[in-house]
């Protein structure tokens, strides 16, 4: 499956996830009817530790003039870069004042301002690439393995993330295919770009709730795996949901314990591998199957 921005995935390279010093722990008890992911840091490698772009490698301005020698830019990198961290700072500023609380941008507007263009394509097109070379990204281990798994119990899946327009481009580029053909139900994708609330907000996870209680999926039956406690388990948790940390790579592991909301906060399970989600999977196919038998006789 070709996409418009396909030209850049030579900038793709393997990574390989970091390892912890945590172990799997926990259990749940309840039957699991729908898993909801994080995307960076969860279901991919970042290079970065998530889809934050992290100031202090975008200081490594070298990398960014090669991206910069190809626009008509009158700019230096580092002027570019203030200026394009100041205008995502301006936006947060103006969002919170009219009550959001945890704003997230269009990061494509952001570069229309900051490059002084028109042209959305252009400005898309700089972004992605500009962010393949801060963060990049590659699946953790053992991804398709647990997706297949998920689509073969019938589990209901979504992704709850902090996001751009670029995040869901990872599903064709890597596995040459729409997150819904991997499993992902199209009514469960909450992307922070899309909604204008970024994580740690409560929005997402309540909308993804709402859509759920119409599926006959109560809060319970649902677990929500995230690597931050304070973005993905702490909204998680309050919004009624079972969490998991995922704690397989270093980079993005985010334990938060000076955090006062994470200082007596704890997962219902951790995980180092997404296939130690399958034990959850596996139970749920079972005891959906009793239930339906029960009901037939």
């Amino acid at each position: 499956m070709m996409h418009e921005f396909d030209h850049f995935l030579h900038y793709i390279k393997p990574l390989l996830p970091i390892s912890t010093t945590l172990n799997p722990t926990g259990e749940i008890k309840e039957n699991i009817r729908c898993i909801l992911f994080d995307m960076y840091g969860t279901l991919f490698i970042s290079g970065s530790g998530d889809i934050s772009i992290a100031q202090r490698q975008a200081q490594q301005a070298r990398y960014f003039k090669q991206l910069m020698d190809r626009y008509p830019l009158k700019k230096d990198p580092q002027t570019l870069l203030n200026e394009f961290f100041s205008a995502i700072d301006s936006e947060h500023d103006r969002l919170r004042k009219k009550g959001v609380d945890f704003p997230e941008v269009e990061i494509e507007k952001i570069w229309t301002k900051v490059l002084g263009i028109e042209e959305l394509d252009a400005a898309r097109a700089f972004a992605i690439e500009f962010e393949m070379i801060v963060n990049p990204v590659y699946p953790m281990p053992n991804l398709e393995k647990m997706l297949s798994a998920c689509r073969q119990a019938n589990m209901q899946m979504g992704i709850i993330s902090n996001a751009q327009f670029f995040t869901p481009y990872l599903f064709y580029w890597f596995f040459d295919s729409a997150p819904e053909n991997l499993g992902f139900n199209r009514d469960l994708i909450f992307y922070s770009y899309k909604t204008g609330h970024a994580k740690p907000s409560t929005a997402m996870f309540e909308s993804a709730a709402e859509v759920l209680s119409h599926m006959d999926i109560p809060s319970y039956s649902v677990l929500y795996v995230g690597n931050d406690m304070l973005n993905d388990i702490s909204p998680a948790q309050r919004t009624g949901f079972k969490t998991a940390l995922f704690a397989g790579d270093a980079r993005s592991l985010r334990l938060r314990e000076d955090h006062p909301e994470c200082q007596h906060l704890a997962p219902d399970i951790v995980v180092t591998d997404l296939v130690q989600l399958l034990k959850y999977i596996r139970t749920g196919r079972r005891t959906g199957i009793r239930k339906e038998k029960r009901e037939k006789r």
